[in-house]
């Protein structure tokens, strides 16, 4: 079996804080649960086959798939059958990619403007993409080169992904008060009345209607947040116990293994990823 350095990397740099990469080079053991990022990601398949589901569309995609996933959109991707495949993915911040968003023409007035595309096979799309994460990769690449060419994958990004027209239909407010207690308290140990109570909502209701709208329970709604924030708090440089003790998990050990079932690594693979 491959070491997981030859199989998996992570490329972050300080000085391009709004871009963040990983790229597998073979997925059969890279396994998620549905969840999903507080940033716009967007991956190219480079091998092999594998399925992607997103907020309830499931698909197959293939060598020159470009899978696109906006801002919290419950998503995963995975193996089929133990088959080899690999990929690149790209995470980008939503103020730096509404900001050229802006530049090509979108409203100022919006923020981040969501693409409505799931995926796509354009070819220049994809070559965008790879490109990138190629440079970003590259140990010699200087950050001109790497800035440059995530604004080139921005540009063909515009022109390739529709942008969604029709605005994002409102959550109804109960449960957007849930979704909001949640955030708000996601490090603490709360409990189902506490949500319900806030909300203005009954047990049943809450229950019911959470995941159909968020496409999560409320409770791996919480999970999925607290994740997301020892995500920037281990690349802030916070060590992994406090992190961990931080961010709710009762112990190192508890998030260590809610972190691979999320984001199919561990912590320490993580950070030491970095180059």
């Amino acid at each position: 079996m491959a070491h997981h350095r030859d199989i998996m990397r992570f490329w972050r740099d300080p000085a391009l804080p709004f871009l963040e990469a990983r790229r597998v080079t073979d997925g059969r053991r890279v396994c998620y649960e549905r969840h999903s990022h507080d940033t716009f990601s967007v991956g190219a398949i480079t091998g092999g086959y594998s399925t992607y589901w997103n907020q309830g569309h499931t698909e197959r995609v293939a060598p020159g798939t470009v899978v696109v996933m906006n801002p919290e959109e419950v998503h995963a991707c995975n193996p089929i059958d133990d088959r080899p495949w690999s990929y690149d993915m790209l995470y980008l911040d939503n103020d730096w990619l509404a900001g050229l968003q802006h530049e090509l023409g979108a409203p100022a007035h919006l923020d981040f403007q969501t693409y409505s595309a799931r995926s796509s096979r354009h070819p220049a799309l994809y070559r965008r993409l790879v490109s990138l994460c190629d440079t970003l990769f590259a140990p010699d690449a200087t950050r001109l080169a790497r800035e440059t060419r995530a604004t080139e994958l921005v540009v063909e990004m515009q022109r390739r992904l529709a942008p969604r027209i029709s605005p994002i239909e409102e959550s109804p407010l109960g449960l957007r008060r849930a979704a909001d207690y949640i955030d708000t308290h996601c490090t603490e140990a709360i409990g189902l009345d506490d949500i319900c109570h806030a909300a203005g909502l009954s047990r049943s209701y809450l229950v019911r209607r959470f995941k159909a709208h968020y496409g999560m329970t409320p409770h791996a709604f919480l999970i999925n947040r607290r994740i997301q924030l020892g995500c920037a708090r281990l690349r802030a440089g916070q060590p992994i116990a406090d992190v961990a003790a931080d961010c709710g998990f009762s112990d190192q050990a508890h998030f260590q293994r809610t972190f691979k079932r999320l984001r199919a690594t561990t912590p320490g693979q993580y950070l030491g990823g970095t180059g």
